[in-house]
């Protein structure tokens, strides 16, 4: 990493410091003191204190010395796998997962619950009983290692009684709820909320590749396709926390039809056609492992998803110039292998003139991203620091 970024040997700064050197570690991987030391502008010092208060905390540990360079062996400093614990709250249309992840992004525990629509009622009183059930598999010492809850759930439930197949007073309930604070009530923790698709879109940013740009847009297909944001290493959400809803973005397809994206590239359009031409509509969201899918059925979905994405994100580029756009969900490998690689073949067709045609790659996280992402809304707000903050010293 040859980019500067700046740290304070003040005492005042002292917790900017540590979630610096925390940052750096999560994306670099293990890193000697000298190495902390060059990329932060922090004296070898500093560093050495940050470090010895990190390890006591239990947030880092020493690796074995890499010797065969002139002068004192190099040692490597990683991250903890127990050091933190978080919990995440993923608020499905069709099902209820809370996870419980360590600080390195493995989940160590689930509890999972499938429903026909989300009730608020019931979304508190299982995050509530499952929390308890995870809580209960842990030491005393690990308990205390548990820093927060991140929930990921779409906004504005009500609104999605139609989609959903369900009645409009089923979806009322949510009107005026607020299950962050509810939660907060309940538990020992902070408890965080975001969008399910810019939850998703965090945990891109946090577990996924350290390759990825500092600026890309991201799509996570599940029952409903929706997106997210990233701007400057950091997830954009706006000012209502709605930005990157990009499952309502009108595109244009075939015969220059305009549909919005979510009737293109949800698997709730996916579940009906399988149904329609008589399988098992249902099948798909047993497992991501293997998906058993008449061809044609497939390869049409495809076809259709690929172009709103590809429509999409070029629509995006017009307004926010960014390197990528990253596809991920509750999708079979194979699926979406073949889906981005259709995405990016619609693209190439797509001659404009004025803007560079962004790249779809693949998201590293899977299915799980939307719980991971919520677990990492704590990690983050507790332990971590964005792009901008390591580069103005703030």
């Amino acid at each position: 990493m040859d980019r500067l970024v700046r740290g304070s040997n003040q005492s005042g700064l002292r917790a900017h410091n540590e979630r610096l050197v925390l940052t750096l570690i999560r994306e670099n991987g293990p890193l000697a003191k000298a190495e902390i030391a060059r990329i932060t502008g922090l004296s070898p010092q500093a560093v050495s204190v940050i470090i010895r208060r990190l390890e006591s905390d239990g947030l880092l540990a020493k690796g074995n010395p890499i010797r065969g360079r002139v002068g004192k062996p190099s040692v490597p400093i990683n991250l903890k796998a127990d050091g933190a614990l978080f919990f995440g709250l993923k608020v499905g249309r069709r099902s209820l997962d809370l996870v419980l992840a360590d600080f390195l992004g493995h989940i160590k525990g689930r509890v999972h619950l499938t429903h026909r629509y989300p009730n608020p009622d019931g979304v508190v009183r299982f995050a509530n009983d499952a929390v308890g059930q995870l809580l209960y598999q842990l030491s005393p010492e690990e308990q205390l290692r548990v820093a927060g809850l991140g929930i990921a759930m779409p906004f504005r439930l009500w609104q999605w009684a139609r989609p959903l197949g369900v009645r409009q007073s089923d979806m009322d309930a949510w009107r005026g709820r607020d299950i962050r604070s509810e939660l907060s009530e309940l538990l020992d923790w902070p408890v965080y909320l975001q969008n399910d698709a810019s939850a998703a879109c965090s945990a891109e940013l946090v577990f996924g590749s350290s390759e990825k740009p500092s600026n890309f847009l991201y799509f996570f297909i599940g029952f409903f396709v929706g997106g997210g944001l990233v701007i400057g290493n950091k997830v954009f959400t706006g000012a209502t926390g709605n930005a990157a809803a990009l499952g309502s973005l009108p595109v244009v397809v075939k015969n220059n039809k305009i549909q919005q994206l979510i009737d293109l590239a949800s698997l709730a359009t996916l579940e009906n056609a399988i149904s329609n031409s008589g399988g098992d509509g249902n099948s798909i969201w047993k497992s991501t492992s293997f998906w058993n899918i008449p061809g044609n059925t497939l390869n049409d979905w495809l076809d259709q998803a690929a172009s709103g994405l590809a429509a999409a994100s070029v629509t995006a580029a017009c307004v926010l110039d960014f390197e990528c756009a990253f596809v991920d969900g509750w999708l079979s490998s194979e699926v979406k292998t073949r889906l981005v690689e259709f995405a990016n073949q619609k693209i190439k067709t797509m001659a404009l003139a004025g803007i560079d045609t962004p790249q779809i790659r693949e998201g590293a996280i899977g299915s799980e991203a939307r719980s991971l992402g919520a677990a990492s809304l704590p990690l983050s707000d507790r332990f971590l620091v964005d792009r901008d903050s390591r580069l103005n010293g703030s």
